[in-house]
């Protein structure tokens, strides 16, 4: 299995907190919002966002359920994130320093959001981190992913594989999805 190492994302955060420009960019903020519109319930009761980076989609999501697990492998950002959310009165996130899949949370939750971060691992990396998304899933939970069509050196997968992975995983049904110039979304239910 490979993945990025997420010390290449640690010194890239430390250089600039927004590389992405996920709080300015036109493109990304209607991404992002897309994203939130796009979750299939009013509300969710425990969700996990794994490489929240810097808390925009979290405040997004938080905004949508009643306990958000958040983390990001990065401290750097995950401070800048402390802060967002803090800017935006959210106190129901639980926020920390932690990187899939060598660390996972304890418990299980009806929201799990991949949101940009599929394509840092290659096909046997995302089948593990699938399967244990599946494993911390509720039946009924849902999983939305969310990811760039465009092509980077950084990444070992296409949005569109993570996608392909995610639609034919054992025990994942697809309900919808949104498929943009630039990104997709799409949406999963654990049968």
């Amino acid at each position: 299995m490979k993945q990025v190492p997420i010390d290449d994302f640690e010194r890239r955060y430390q250089h600039d907190p927004d590389p992405w420009r996920f709080a300015t960019s036109a493109y990304e903020l209607r991404r992002l919002d897309i994203t939130a519109a796009c979750l299939p319930e009013d509300g969710f009761r425990r969700g996990f966002e794994p490489g929240c980076a810097g808390g925009e989609l979290t405040v997004r999501l938080a905004r949508r359920g009643a306990q958000l697990v958040s983390w990001d492998g990065s401290p750097t950002i995950v401070a800048h994130a402390r802060l967002r959310l803090e800017a935006a009165a959210v106190d129901n996130v639980e926020l920390a320093v932690g990187a899939i899949p060598a660390r996972w949370p304890t418990g299980q939750f009806d929201l799990v959001v991949l949101s940009e971060i599929g394509y840092y691992f290659d096909h046997d990396g995302l089948a593990d981190v699938v399967r244990r998304v599946i494993g911390c899933l509720d039946v009924g939970g849902t999983v939305l992913a969310t990811h760039w069509l465009g092509a980077s050196a950084d990444h070992l997968l296409s949005g569109d594989e993570v996608h392909a992975a995610l639609g034919t995983a054992d025990g994942l049904a697809h309900v919808g999805g949104v498929r943009d110039p630039g990104f997709r979304i799409d949406w999963w239910r654990r049968a």
